[in-house]
């Protein structure tokens, strides 16, 4: 590449020389030749010289002008990059196999189990759990099952299982009946809530006591009373009464069906009054003194008269 410097005239130093005049300077001598301009004007000339380029690093390269030095990632920081992309492949992997078991038509329903029923029939409670037939099981919750049974009012609550691959299990704990309440001909079958669970022609063939006059006679607050009570004996103390009243929420009377009397007074310690006229009816009986009346209303100085 030419110079870009321009070349310079430099005039040559005129010293002077022994034997020369005033002034310093020397003249020709005689009889030497003339000066030519080669001897009396000298013309030099320059070029710059471009320092020597070095040669780069083997890691090193050029970015928007700026020299960028690359340095070898740590090995903690590839193993971890290592680490964290097995971690995801595998969570795809499991979320794939989750969704594919969800939607999978090899789990759809197409048995439905009923266990827990009496007042009920099981071909009942699968007839209202038919919708959920070709579903797959991970799909089916509790909620479905109870929102479908919800029409069923001798269901107080489900607990429901799946099992795969085609299987629905559910057992049902139904309402228990607590009384009977006339009206008309027949006898309804009240839970503890008044909630009306079944119909019969034969007081016999439940063996459960008669609440006279029903809700609808004795008003709410009675009902509830008297409910309450007989909620709250045994299931073998239930089917020896014969018939329920309350005069008030603090005077509930029941009658057993061998004519005996037992004075309950309010629904208050229901628990502790339940235990303690289940052993006082098993307690022998004297022909001689005859328990006409249990009083426990007291429980803890229950009285027999």
């Amino acid at each position: 590449m030419p110079s870009s410097r321009r070349p310079t005239y430099s005039p040559p130093k005129r010293t002077s020389r022994p034997g020369t005049g005033n002034g310093g300077t020397t003249g020709p001598r005689k009889g030497a030749p003339a000066p030519t301009p080669a001897d009396s004007d000298v013309i030099t000339a320059s070029r710059s010289i471009p320092d020597p380029v070095e040669p780069k690093p083997a890691k090193e390269r050029e970015t928007s002008g700026a020299t960028v030095l690359a340095f070898p990632e740590p090995r903690g920081r590839r193993r971890r990059k290592q680490v964290l992309l097995a971690v995801g492949a595998v969570l795809a992997l499991v979320a794939g196999l989750l969704v594919a078991a969800v939607y999978s038509p090899v789990l759809a329903l197409q048995t439905i189990t009923v266990t827990g029923t009496r007042i009920l029939t099981p071909a009942q409670v699968q007839a209202a759990l038919e919708p959920l037939r070709g579903k797959p099981l991970p799909q089916i919750s509790d909620g479905d099952v109870s929102g479908l049974l919800g029409s069923l009012v001798q269901v107080k609550s489900v607990s429901v299982e799946a099992r795969p691959p085609s299987t629905l299990a559910v057992a049902v704990h139904e309402r228990v009946p607590v009384a009977l309440v006339k009206q008309g001909e027949q006898y309804q079958l009240v839970d503890v809530d008044g909630v009306q669970l079944a119909t019969t022609d034969d007081p016999a063939s439940a063996a459960l006591p008669v609440i006279d006059g029903g809700a609808g006679a004795i008003g709410q607050d009675l009902f509830r009373a008297t409910a309450a009570v007989l909620g709250a004996l045994p299931a073998d103390v239930l089917a020896k009464l014969s018939n329920a009243s309350a005069q008030s929420v603090d005077a509930v009377e029941l009658k057993l069906v061998d004519g005996q009397t037992i004075v309950w007074g309010n629904a208050s310690e229901k628990e502790l009054k339940a235990k303690v006229l289940a052993a006082l009816l098993k307690a022998p009986a004297d022909p001689k003194n005859p328990v006409r009346v249990y009083d426990v209303s007291v429980p803890r100085h229950p009285v027999t008269r």
